[in-house]
């Protein structure tokens, strides 16, 4: 079955970097969409990025445009997020998810599978 396993996650400090990676297995497909999705605490969970994995057309919410980056290895059906210049309000618990369709859109109901999610804490 479909399986997304995240990592990368830590506490850091404003300003700094952190790299999380999705590793995607379990199902063979060519046209199928990987994203980075997080939810903070008493907050609703928020698409961050998305890519289709065919084409590597990117989708990134506003708030993080200029610092988070989606990049893929499609061989080896992972997704990274390559987060910069983070900030407090970038904590949250942030989920891998999988689409079988490339949808044109990075919303949580457009997404099929999910993974258990990387904490990413950003605190002085």
């Amino acid at each position: 079955q479909v399986q997304l396993v995240e990592s990368g996650g830590g506490l850091v400090k404003p300003g700094e970097s952190l790299t999380l990676s999705c590793q995607a297995s379990g199902f063979t497909l060519d046209y199928y969409g990987l994203g980075w999705f997080r939810q903070a605490p008493g907050k609703e969970r928020e698409g961050v990025s998305c890519v289709h994995m065919s084409n590597g057309r990117t989708f990134e919410a506003e708030s993080v445009k200029g610092r988070f980056t989606i990049s893929r290895d499609v061989a080896k059906k992972m997704v990274y997020l390559q987060m910069d210049g983070l900030k407090p309000e970038d904590t949250a618990l942030y989920s891998c998810a999988m689409s079988i369709v490339q949808r044109d859109r990075c919303e949580p109901d457009a997404y099929d599978y999910w993974g258990q999610g990387t904490r990413v804490t950003v605190s002085s």
